[in-house]
């Protein structure tokens, strides 16, 4: 059984109504909630939107995805395979050759990482400008507030 899942998920309560997050099951043992936590994890999302219409081998991935680890990528993929979103070829040759593509499913979870790109890119200029408002206030926040002194 792979880390972080459950033997026995059962029904997830709410996942089937119309879309409400206060509806959501939010238990650790939902399936859905598994499901959304796999897909929907940074290093998922890289690999997902790197195999969308390329079939690319373990190094590949690797050199492309800047930050991850040998170990993180190979418990990624096995994860996107369990679940069906890619699939792993092996070719019987020395040295072994191995590649990943997305499955037919994995490609329909492509085009709604894509909205989310788009909305990011669409957006990012705002965020920011939260973000520097945010800290700006914590920072005052932070001068105003007494300093706490230590005894030694």
């Amino acid at each position: 059984m792979e880390e972080g899942t459950y033997k026995s998920p059962g029904h997830c309560e709410g996942t089937d109504r119309d879309y409400d997050a206060l509806q959501w099951d939010t238990r650790e043992d939902c399936e859905v909630r598994q499901i959304l936590d796999r897909v929907a994890d940074k290093w998922s999302l890289l690999v997902i939107a790197l195999l969308d219409r390329h079939t690319l081998r373990f190094t590949e991935l690797r050199r492309k995805i800047d930050g991850i680890s040998q170990r993180m990528l190979t418990v990624t993929l096995r994860q996107l395979e369990r679940d069906g979103l890619v699939e792993r070829t092996v070719y019987p040759v020395v040295p072994p050759r191995v590649e990943y593509a997305l499955t037919p499913l994995g490609a329909t979870l492509h085009d709604t990482i894509q909205a989310l790109v788009t909305w990011t890119e669409g957006h990012q200029n705002e965020i920011a400008a939260a973000r520097a408002a945010y800290d700006a206030r914590e920072a005052a926040e932070a001068r105003a507030r007494p300093q706490e002194h230590t005894r030694v």
